[in-house]
């Protein structure tokens, strides 16, 4: 159930309703936009909402039930506006294009502050690379762990660019807080009801990909267990999902982009490296993503990408880098997006 505020609702009769929400055993999550407060009444005595005769309070404009079994993410919520996440300054949402981009995996100091200094050279909006790597192999190449986190707190000071890096176990939940400044959970992660309830306690800004076999449904339903912490900061990201074709590794959804911004405030981001899985494809598909309206990409750069430990095939080179970002930003101009930068 949403509860619409009106115009100049103090914070007294918000407060108010927050409390008569409360009383009946939901959770009222309060969203204050630049001229009305909605409140969303959520948990499994929703229905016994509409008999606190809410309409009639003060400072209560209506009331109206979320039809979306996902409510927190539903656009409905927002009243139709988009969220727009902001971090150290960059924004991601609305008319502001995230640009995010860096190795899939930390290597070593070398390899990690020479790409970093690249794509920060190259305007992006943030820096990428992991530390803890899920892989398919249990003999592959896991990451660097927390010697990892280290050097993505180094290159981020460096280059003042805020890191992204991914959360796979809450065993190492205190050591990815105190580095990220957005977490990302994986596509393999995307069900792990526990992890994703525990980083939307984090207080961080998340970046969720969608799984591998998972609906657009499926996925705002799991950004529902983020969001009902009370983080409002989630970015959805489409990363390419399996399907009878096997010309390539995935097939890069773009159809999500659309589909989403009808259902969802939340900022949509592509990853169109996973899906083609080889780096000459990753410029049509990013530029594709652009076009699509996307709020962002998150695409794979390396300093020496053929000598990469992992994902080799499909990491741009860092010093042709700024060739794709420019085209990146020359499109998101044309569908009124600007790439967001320090």
């Amino acid at each position: 159930m949403m509860i619409v505020m009106k115009e100049g609702a103090t914070d007294e009769e918000i407060a108010h309703v927050v409390e008569r929400v409360e009383e009946i055993g939901c959770s009222a999550h309060v969203s204050r936009g630049e001229v009305l407060t909605v409140i969303g009444a959520i948990g499994s005595k929703e229905d016994r909402v509409a008999d606190l005769g809410l309409e009639a309070a003060s400072g209560v404009d209506h009331v109206v039930p979320i039809l979306k079994p996902y409510k927190l993410a539903s656009r409905q919520f927002r009243k139709g506006q988009d969220s727009v996440i902001e971090v150290d300054g960059r924004k991601i949402g609305g008319d502001n294009f995230g640009l995010i981009a860096g190795p899939c995996t930390v290597e070593n100091r070398d390899q990690m502050m020479a790409s970093a200094r690249d794509v920060a050279a190259a305007g992006a909006t943030m820096l990428r690379g992991g530390a803890y790597k899920p892989r398919t192999s249990p003999y592959s190449f896991q990451g660097l762990g927390r010697e990892g986190l280290r050097l993505l707190s180094e290159a981020g000071e460096e280059t003042g660019l805020p890191v992204v890096t991914e959360l796979l176990d809450l065993r190492d939940i205190d050591d990815v807080v105190e580095v990220a400044d957005v977490i990302q959970i994986g596509a393999r992660n995307m069900q792990n009801y526990s992890l994703l309830t525990e980083v939307g306690r984090s207080g961080k800004p998340v970046l969720l990909k969608r799984g591998l076999s998972a609906t657009v449904e499926e996925l705002l339903m799991a950004s529902e267990y983020v969001l009902k912490e009370g983080n409002e900061d989630v970015m959805l990201c489409e990363r390419g999902i399996r399907t009878f074709e096997n010309a390539y590794r995935f097939t890069l959804d773009l159809l999500a982009v659309p589909a989403l911004k009808e259902a969802t405030h939340l900022p949509i981001v592509i990853d169109p490296s996973h899906a083609p899985g080889r780096r000459d494809w990753v410029e049509p598909m990013a530029l594709a993503a652009v076009a699509a309206g996307a709020d962002g990409i998150i695409i794979e750069v390396h300093n020496d990408p053929d000598k990469a430990i992992c994902d080799a095939a499909q990491q741009v080179p860092s010093d042709t880098f700024g060739e794709l970002a420019g085209k990146i930003d020359a499109i998101a101009q044309v569908v009124g997006k600007t790439v967001s930068k320090a």
